[in-house]
């Protein structure tokens, strides 16, 4: 039953994502509509493409857990109207109360939505690292939330999470185990994943990509990503995968499009040093494998600059 949903999730949203499409739920400021993906767990799959004025910021997936006892949402969204919206969705599924709201990381998509949250009372759970990156960058994040969003940035303040934790946490309502999981260095600080072992569901978060590029920051530790990824997440085995970008699908496809495709840009970059390649060079080396990917043209040459920086001095 549970494979037969999550079919029927993909058939039901947009089989194949693309950054071309603006809008999936007109009438409504989230890009799409939630969908049971497996039974009790819920994603509004954001946009592929970076945050626009059409997506209003939702190019994340917004996800809820409902437990019997309560819901669990997993990610405050980009602002207040959306995390309002989101609200409206889970009332609409549930007369449940929202219990807690997890942030994915510390990025403005997963917590500038946090505003709304806390005034409901909700509480909102986020990893140390990733509520640290908030304090720091949040007004950085409003700015460029009302620059992008306009009149669909209303009422969103910045608003640190209310509880932090280091590796784990573990919740239980109803007769729902979940787990709320730092597994270590990825993406960005903080990365957070909330796993439902009796499920096998991965809400992953920013630690797994496919449909679109993963981008990689300054400070990022690629190699680091790929040890936490094979020696942390991929032993969970999870039978059902919500990445942070992207329809929800399985471990072979994002370790496909995530860990494979970081590993395959590392041996790149480590060959045009070997070879005296500067970081004019490192720019232009060969991506095609991975140009089917959304967000290709705006990451693929930055993602090499930055991995080229990393590995200079490894």
């Amino acid at each position: 039953m549970l494979r037969l949903t999550l079919a029927a999730c993909l058939m039901s949203s947009a089989a194949f994502a693309s950054e071309d499409i603006p809008d999936q739920y007109p009438g409504s400021v989230l890009y799409s509509k939630p969908v049971e993906v497996i039974p009790h767990v819920f994603s509004a799959i954001g946009a592929t493409a970076p945050p626009t004025y059409e997506n209003a910021g939702h190019n994340n997936n917004l996800s809820f857990i409902v437990t019997g006892d309560g819901v669990i949402v997993v990610n405050g969204g980009a602002s207040w109207k959306l995390a309002e919206a989101m609200h409206a969705e889970i009332r609409a599924v549930t007369d449940q109360p929202v219990k807690l709201v997890v942030n994915e990381n510390g990025q403005g998509h997963s917590m500038l939505g946090n505003s709304y949250w806390a005034a409901q009372g909700v509480p909102i759970l986020a990893q140390e690292e990733a509520a640290a990156e908030f304090a720091e960058t949040g007004d950085q994040a409003l700015i460029a939330l009302r620059g992008y969003a306009r009149e669909n940035a209303e009422g969103t303040t910045v608003v640190a999470p209310t509880e932090t934790f280091t590796d784990e946490k573990t919740i239980i309502l109803g007769e729902v185990t979940v787990q709320v999981l730092h597994l270590g260095p990825a993406h960005s600080p903080g990365d957070t994943q909330v796993w439902i072992p009796q499920w096998s569901m991965m809400i992953a978060g920013d630690i797994a990509f496919h449909e679109r590029m993963p981008p990689i920051f300054e400070g990022t530790c690629t190699s680091c990503w790929i040890e936490t990824w094979e020696t942390k997440f991929a032993p969970l085995a999870p039978t059902y995968v919500i990445p942070g970008h992207g329809h929800p699908t399985n471990l072979a496809q994002v370790t496909r499009y995530t860990r494979d495709y970081v590993a395959d840009l590392r041996e790149k970059i480590a060959a045009h040093i070997d070879e005296g390649g500067d970081l004019a060079g490192a720019y232009y080396v060969d991506q095609s494998r991975w140009q089917h990917l959304d967000t290709f043209e705006e990451l693929a040459t930055r993602n090499a600059g930055v991995v080229f920086s990393e590995m200079e001095f490894e």
